[in-house]
């Protein structure tokens, strides 16, 4: 079962002001330049598309997939691979600037398992009822406070 993140009107704000800024960032050496070459404009827009497609990429394809034996959370480049029985609580959340998130909202659930580096992953369903309930399927033993 695939569950897609929810992304809330704050988090696309976010996002918007972090394209304009890479906006800003790339072409304002054109400004600098008198007579810039086609090879510079060439490569400070090749330097826009690129980061603008990461961020794009890592925020909006967030995916939570429930596998026979694990979750396996990805957004962009980052990938998570969470064992059901290594998870031990669930609980609701919404700090949105702190932690190991995959997630595109400004409240959404943290999930705490053993094996996490920073001890929990936060990510932001969907469907939240409909995930819990899977969850609930596949970790009976789980904690949840929601």
């Amino acid at each position: 079962m695939i569950f897609r993140s929810k992304v809330d009107n704050t988090f696309k704000i976010l996002i918007y002001i972090f394209v304009i800024l890479f906006g800003i960032i790339s072409f304002s050496p054109l400004l600098l330049f008198d007579n810039p070459s086609s090879f510079d404009i060439i490569t400070l827009v090749l330097l826009f598309v690129v980061s603008t497609g990461l961020l794009f990429w890592t925020t909006h394809f967030i995916r939570y997939i429930f596998f026979q034996d694990h979750l396996y959370v990805k957004a962009g480049l980052f990938r998570s691979k969470i064992k059901y029985n290594e998870i031990t609580k669930i609980t609701k959340t919404k700090n949105f600037f702190t932690g190991y998130r995959l997630m595109a909202a400004t409240d959404g659930i943290q999930i705490y398992y053993k094996s996490a580096l920073l001890g929990s992953i936060k990510i932001s369903p969907d469907d939240l009822e409909s995930f819990i309930s899977e969850i609930k399927k596949r970790c009976p033993n789980v904690k949840i406070n929601l």
